[in-house]
């Protein structure tokens, strides 16, 4: 046989999300229910296209100054300026001594592997092992690991028993790090569980963080989505910079603008000196510019022309409170179905949970159980997106759940 330099290419297995997806559209049972892909659905479960983003996207259409020519490497600067003030507050510190700027990134993803690769090759004081929430969007891990650091480790986040935030456990694992370590946190709407520090749990991790000498790296991927409100989905994130840390944070607007598969990111550094951000910028752009050049204009200029119109920010806003409010709404749905019917444990946590995700403490039997037995598709970690519940199959997802909870040890 000839060669090939592609013999001992091993196989990886699949991206469970995708795969769960890919399993339920292939599936021909009329009550399948799908709970895993991480997108917004309508009370009709179909996708939702806010109706400011067809607005602006007609009008982008119609503008003859606009073309295809290529974005600079950092970005459109009239999103990323309004994206950053949007994450940061228009009183910013930070932004009013020009100490804090923001790079145009192919979405939340984008954002956090920029980060991992800065700091990894261009931040020589900052050690090469990041900490993770246990359990965390599994994507974390592998970008930190692919941008060349050593170690990925755990902090305590999750407890089971309580399906509460195990913040003693949490605040000790961090105490117990290697200063100059790198911390990834969720600025809101943690996935996959649903629970957030009160602001006063997060005044304690900051203390201990700054303490400690940890580099902060915050994912803000809900904010405005999670609870309707910009401002409050934001406190973590502001509280950082008015500690006086130095942080990055990777913003995605997939979520909160139903943009997807148009790749809008942001990443957002926040410096103690105005005279470090033309070197840190100088560096970005190479980093950028040796993986994707640049990135693409059609998303971002929907965000921008948003942001920086108020009579359509407040349309958008109208839009995120009508889909925090729906999942909300569903939280409570499932609940009170639940204990309707006498489901063993208790379900307070779904309602005590904030965003799309809910982690529901299910084993990952029972999980097993509501796909093979009921086409009910979740991960086998029992996180569900609550947007694929609506009043139309809400009982049927209920009754699945009491039926494995009771059956299934």
């Amino acid at each position: 046989m000839a060669f090939s330099w592609f013999d001992e290419v091993g196989s990886m297995p699949p991206i469970e999300v995708f795969e769960l997806n890919r399993k339920f559209l292939e599936d021909k049972d009329t009550n399948k229910v799908n709970l895993g892909i991480g997108a917004y659905r309508s009370e009709e479960l179909k996708p939702w296209v806010l109706p400011v983003v067809k607005q602006v996207e007609r009008s982008i259409v119609e503008d003859a100054s606009i073309n295809f020519e290529y974005l600079p490497i950092l970005g459109l600067e009239s999103f990323s300026s309004a994206a950053t003030r949007m994450l940061l507050g228009a009183d910013s510190a930070a932004l009013n001594e020009n100490r804090a700027f923001g790079v145009q990134t192919l979405s939340g993803t984008g954002a956090l592997r920029l980060a991992a690769d800065f700091l990894a090759s261009c931040v020589p004081s900052v050690t090469k092992i990041a900490y993770i929430s246990t359990p965390t969007w599994e994507n974390h891990r592998l970008l930190f690991l692919k941008a060349g650091f050593n170690e990925v480790r755990e902090y305590h986040y999750w407890d089971a028993e309580k399906r509460a935030l195990d913040l003693k456990n949490m605040l000790n694992d961090l105490n117990d790090a290697p200063e100059r370590s790198v911390v990834i946190l969720h600025a809101c709407s943690h996935n996959p569980t649903g629970v957030d520090p009160t602001r006063d749990e997060w005044k304690e991790i900051v203390k201990i963080i700054k303490a400690r000498k940890l580099f902060p790296v915050l994912d803000s991927a809900y904010q405005g989505f999670a609870s309707g409100d910009l401002d409050a989905d934001a406190w973590a994130v502001r509280h950082f910079a008015e500690q006086g840390l130095e942080f990055v944070c990777a913003q995605s607007f997939a979520k909160n603008f139903g943009i997807y598969s148009s790749r809008v990111g942001n990443l957002v550094v926040v410096t103690s000196k105005a005279e470090t951000v033309p070197k840190i910028k100088s560096q970005l752009t190479i980093l950028v510019r040796g993986n994707y050049s640049n990135p693409p204009a059609q998303g971002a200029r929907i965000v921008s022309a948003v942001l920086n119109d108020e009579k359509l920010t407040q349309l958008w806003k109208e839009h995120i409170r009508t889909m925090s409010g729906r999942m909300k709404n569903m939280r409570q749905l499932l609940r009170g179905k639940l204990e309707a019917l006498g489901t063993p444990g208790t379900w307070n946590h779904l309602t005590d949970q904030i965003g799309m995700f809910a982690y529901t403490g299910l084993t990952e039997a029972q999980c097993q159980q509501l796909i093979d037995k009921h086409h009910i598709y979740l991960l086998k970690s029992g996180r569900i997106n609550v947007c694929g519940i609506a009043p139309g199959n809400a009982d049927y997802v209920a009754k699945a759940i009491h039926e494995v909870v009771t059956t299934v040890k």
